[in-house]
């Protein structure tokens, strides 16, 4: 029989009851989430607190159930990136069936794996662990998969049902001419700092309306501003192939522009003239300037398909150069978006044989 919307939202409603009983004894699983993550302690911290959707409007849950779909049965397959981020992706899964099956990141399955067990123990038995799901083993219903792009492509070449992709993006920041430098700074910050850069929603450029002296005098703010917030939530372990992509980047901005590099951050600064770079992840930022948000959409139009949200200090203006499917926000909540559906609004449903 098919669910009811109320039903639906009702059990996504337990899964987010489920989030809290996680948050609040934390401790438990602290230690193996900075190891698997990758996040210094502080970094967790700030994801538990505010990063996890923990008390979600009942129109974002409509919103949400509505986008939802339905099917028979839903495999997810989750990504090590973001780790709040699977409780997203179970109460999608969870609306769209009654019957989940959940097989975690093999790098960062600590939060997954306790949502689960807390969903369990409030009465969810329609949320189940397998922690080695064989996607070509599956031949009803819909697998829902996070992470790389290649990966979602590899799960689609292997399986026998429709293949929903939540794949990779990046965020972007627009800084209007009308913009308080200080304050647009300290917001964009929060947004470079939330899962060390490594989310879709992340921000790597940022854009400043006028001339390149404004792009230099936001650039030197940003600057100080990670080097304030890095003190706060320290930056966690990088990879050497990012460590090698970061020095391979610094040293590309500092013969094209200029780089800033601080304790645990780059910010390059780039004039207008010069192509535009996509810095790597890890908390780097590209800046540079644009005339206006016309200029800006043609100089972004090679990342256009990646851009998955766009933040400002003035969304009307940063609108006119966000592609359609971007979430706009307001600087400081890039990184927070409704509970409404996917973060990425690019999803789309690809059937193999």
């Amino acid at each position: 029989m098919k669910r009811s919307a109320e039903n639906r939202a009702a059990d996504v409603r337990r899964i987010v009851l489920a989030a809290r009983d996680v948050a609040a004894s934390r401790d438990a699983i602290m230690d193996e989430i900075i190891r698997s993550s990758g996040l210094s302690r502080e970094g967790v911290e700030l994801a538990f607190e505010k990063h996890l959707e923990l008390f979600p409007e009942d129109a974002e849950i409509a919103s949400l159930v509505a986008a939802a779909g339905d099917a028979e049965r839903v495999a997810v397959i989750l990504s090590a990136n973001v780790f709040v981020g699977a409780l997203r992706a179970l109460a999608i899964a969870r609306a769209a069936s009654a019957d989940v099956v959940v097989r975690p990141s093999k790098r960062d399955p600590a939060f997954a794996r306790a949502l689960v067990r807390a969903a369990a123990l409030r009465g969810d038995s329609s949320l189940q662990l397998d922690e080695d799901l064989d996607v070509a083993a599956i031949h009803r219903g819909q697998i829902h998969v996070y992470g790389r792009d290649e990966t979602i492509a590899a799960v689609a070449a292997k399986s026998h049902v429709p293949v929903v992709g939540h794949g990779s993006g990046m965020g972007i920041a627009w800084i209007s001419h009308r913009a308080d430098f200080d304050a647009a700074a300290a917001a964009l910050a929060n947004d470079v700092v939330a899962f060390d850069q490594r989310g879709c929603l992340s921000p790597r450029i940022a854009l400043v309306e006028g001339d390149d002296t404004c792009a230099t005098s936001f650039g030197g703010t940003l600057h100080e501003a990670l080097e304030r917030l890095g003190r706060v939530v320290p930056r966690g372990f990088v990879p050497a192939a990012e460590r090698a992509d970061s020095e391979r980047y610094v040293s590309t901005m500092t013969y094209a522009g200029k780089a800033l590099v601080g304790s645990a951050h780059v910010v390059a600064i780039a004039p207008s003239s010069s192509p535009l770079v996509l810095p790597p992840s890890y908390r780097h930022v590209h800046v540079t300037s644009s005339a206006n948000a016309g200029a800006a959409t043609g100089r972004i139009a090679h990342l256009s398909r990646a851009i998955v949200a766009v933040g400002s200090d003035d969304i009307d203006s940063a609108r006119r150069l966000a592609p359609s499917w971007a979430r706009l926000s307001k600087l400081g909540w890039m990184q927070r978006p409704p509970f409404d559906g996917p973060v990425d609004h690019r999803v789309s449903m690809s059937a193999s044989v």
